[in-house]
């Protein structure tokens, strides 16, 4: 099993800037990748970035490509989400999520494996 945790998550104005972690534990060694999602009210979970083993491939949402850039530490076992230039659009519940055994990218909902429980983030204009 693996566990999730994240944390950062806040109110910021427009423009501002947040980082956002997600903490892993259990059986740290069978995830290929880690992910990003966010749900916004009354719409689906959707991608946002996510990112190999070794931090060398890292892929982004349109929507977010520019602004937002994902990291890891795997000596901590944590992935970040730095978020600069953020919109009230980029409101939203943020999640980490590794894929499900047998994927090695999660790139919807239906490929995730394990989820956080998610971290509010609230971008005011």
């Amino acid at each position: 099993q693996v566990q999730l945790v994240e944390s950062g998550g806040g109110l910021v104005q427009a423009g501002g800037s947040l980082r956002l972690s997600c903490a892993a534990s259990g059986r740290t060694f069978s995830i290929p990748t880690m992910t990003w999602f966010r749900q916004a009210p009354g719409k689906e979970r959707e991608f946002v970035a996510a990112i190999s083993w070794s931090g060398d491939s890292t892929y982004y949402a349109d929507s977010v490509k520019g602004r937002f850039t994902i990291s890891r530490d795997n000596a901590k076992n944590t992935i970040f989400l730095q978020m600069n230039s953020l919109k009230p659009e980029d409101t939203a519940v943020y999640y980490c999520a590794a894929p499900r055994i047998g994927r090695t990218y999660a790139w919807r909902e239906s490929e995730v494996g394990y989820w956080g429980q998610g971290t509010q983030v609230t971008v005011s204009s």
